[in-house]
């Protein structure tokens, strides 16, 4: 798995943590245009199911590829917000063809939007924790630390959605270790990777976008993308043709699986 860059704006978003009021008037505009869009109150989101809530169930520590939709399924996964400008735009996207997506969130970012990470869950997305400060080289510290950035970003997340729980662990970068895949696991979270990076990070243009989704689906069905660190209108414009686009091609859309299938 490749590793994106970008890390000067993750340090920037673990301090988001620090002061969250600077963006509350901004995400309360988007959350008023999500709530009209969506055909909900912006306001008042219903309680999550029970399953969300309460005591968790471990689940598997193997990294999750596998699509819940069978063997013509793929995975939308989205990665590093919320953010109060580009989350709306993806989430309107999915609206608007009927698909179901995995937000990987960065802890800062999500307690800085808590109507955003609302907005997500009340849309039938699932949460995944992204960590704290989305530190690349995870894989390269003390397990104290990677404990810290794990459920310190798992807490961050059920506290903005008004208590649904991520049920996915993404570390930034795939930087895994067997150690934070077991402390995952243990807390409900299944590990998740991707089989196609459509490298939207680096913002090639959405054209390259779009023909890296198409040359490479037969790697597997979790496709990554992202909705924050820097302006991802290539993103969205390439959603806008990928998504169709797989559809004609005969695939349908899941979630990652949680439980390792049977041999």
């Amino acid at each position: 798995m490749v590793r994106s860059g970008g890390r000067g704006w993750y340090a920037k978003v673990a301090a988001a943590a620090l002061g969250v009021t600077a963006v509350a008037g901004l995400t309360s505009f988007w959350n008023a245009q999500l709530g009209s869009a969506e055909g909900r109150p912006a306001q008042g989101v219903a309680a999550p199911p029970a399953a969300s809530q309460g005591k968790t169930t471990p689940v598997s520590a193997d990294i999750a590829h596998a699509s819940d939709a069978g063997d013509r399924g793929v995975n939308i996964t989205i990665d590093d917000g919320p953010d109060p400008v580009w989350t709306p735009e993806v989430l309107r996207v999915l609206r608007d063809n009927g698909v179901k997506a995995t937000f990987c969130m960065v802890g800062g970012q999500a307690k800085a939007h808590p109507d955003l990470v609302k907005a997500v869950v009340a849309a039938g997305h699932r949460l995944c924790d992204h960590t704290v400060a989305h530190d690349v080289t995870m894989d390269r510290k003390p397990t104290s630390y990677q404990s810290r950035q794990i459920l310190d970003a798992e807490r961050m997340i059920t506290e903005a959605s008004g208590g649904v729980r991520p049920q996915y662990y993404r570390a930034p970068g795939g930087a895994f270790t067997p150690y934070s895949r077991r402390l995952a696991a243990s807390h409900g979270m299944r590990p998740l990777g991707w089989n196609i990076d459509s490298k939207d990070f680096e913002r090639p243009g959405t054209n390259a976008i779009v023909a890296t989704v198409k040359d490479e689906i037969a790697n597997g069905p979790t496709l990554l993308f992202h909705d924050a660190g820097g302006d991802r209108s290539q993103t969205v414009a390439a959603l806008r043709e990928v998504l169709p686009w797989l559809k004609e091609q005969g695939y349908s859309f899941g979630f990652p699986e949680r439980q390792a299938r049977a041999e």
